[in-house]
């Protein structure tokens, strides 16, 4: 029986949970970080699931088949109503990605909808403002379902990033919510700051981060690769982000990533100013269910730490 001592423990004290899987095989390590971070019930509800379509490029240029079938299966089986797979590539075109990787197999498998954020009318778009941000006049715009959904999934993969991002993972993933046309911010030295600020328009239950494999140079569609074998699961985006740098940094990753302490990037500290999540390694926890996992966490740890 529960005391009152453990009622009364403060939950904001609590360190926010990154799941590590040890796998070679995406399908097996969703299934176990999914097994870990136990599903929450959806019954009845919407849920919009956000994978990395920039390109049709095989991961970790983009979204794994495998990943997306696993995260689409468990969310299905938590009884939804509806599930929505909505995305927004660049530069290739959303339709011509999602006819390459076969998402309407999947959509029809798992009674799913596909929502193309780059053909919906201008009415289907909202303005998120904000007097301190660095997007031009102070707002940005993103589809209007992220507000009418129930919750919102993502599933992003592991990544340095050449074109300015330095390094993509769940905060970077929110680019694609935002409407096609780059130059807002490709064209300003804000770019990593302001990648952070997309993220403030939703907050995702959970994100699915496939690290098996990686570029640790170049990106985001083609690079350096380098195996990880790994599988991470957080609900918290500044958090799982701060496992994945320091995951790049265990396999020799670039300049840009070797040379900078991972909650000194630009994208990380405008996500800590904002409120995104933990503020500091200290705050961060890696759960793990096997030996082999744990080893591998103890490792990343130590990187977080330094």
């Amino acid at each position: 029986m529960e005391n009152s001592t453990e009622k009364s423990i403060d939950k904001s004290k609590e360190k926010s949970k990154v799941y590590l899987v040890s796998s070679n095989d995406r399908a097996e390590g969703s299934r176990l970080c999914l097994n870990m971070l136990e599903m929450p019930d959806y019954n009845g509800k919407t849920v919009l699931i956000k994978p990395n379509f920039n390109t049709a490029d095989p991961a970790p240029g983009s979204t794994h088949t495998d990943t997306l079938d696993t995260l689409l299966s468990a969310v299905r089986s938590a009884n939804p109503s509806r599930i929505i797979i909505g995305e927004r590539s660049g530069p290739a075109v959303t339709a011509e990605v999602f006819e390459k990787k076969g998402i309407g197999a999947l959509c029809e498998k798992y009674n799913a909808e596909f929502l193309n954020f780059e053909t919906m009318p201008q009415e289907d778009w909202v303005e998120y403002r904000r007097d301190d941000l660095h997007w031009p006049g102070g707002a940005f715009r993103y589809p209007r379902v992220f507000n009418d959904v129930d919750a919102v999934v993502t599933t992003c993969c592991l990544k340095t990033h050449a074109f300015g991002g330095v390094f993509s993972n769940s905060l970077k993933l929110a680019v694609g919510i935002t409407p096609r046309g780059f130059s807002p911010l490709h064209d300003t030295d804000d770019m990593r700051k302001m990648i952070a600020e997309i993220n403030l328009a939703y907050k995702p239950d959970f994100i699915l981060c496939d690290a098996v494999e990686v570029f640790t140079d170049g990106g985001p569609m083609e690079g350096t690769r380098k195996r990880a074998d790994l599988m991470l699961l957080s609900s918290d985006r500044i958090a799982l982000d701060a496992v994945g740098l320091a995951v790049l940094k265990s396999l020799d990753s670039n300049k840009a990533i070797m040379d900078t302490p991972i909650f000194e990037h630009e994208q990380m500290a405008r996500a800590v100013e904002l409120g995104l999540g933990v503020t500091s390694p200290a705050d961060i926890e890696i759960v793990t269910a096997d030996e082999k996992s744990a080893e591998i966490a103890a490792q990343l740890s130590k990187i977080l730490l330094a």
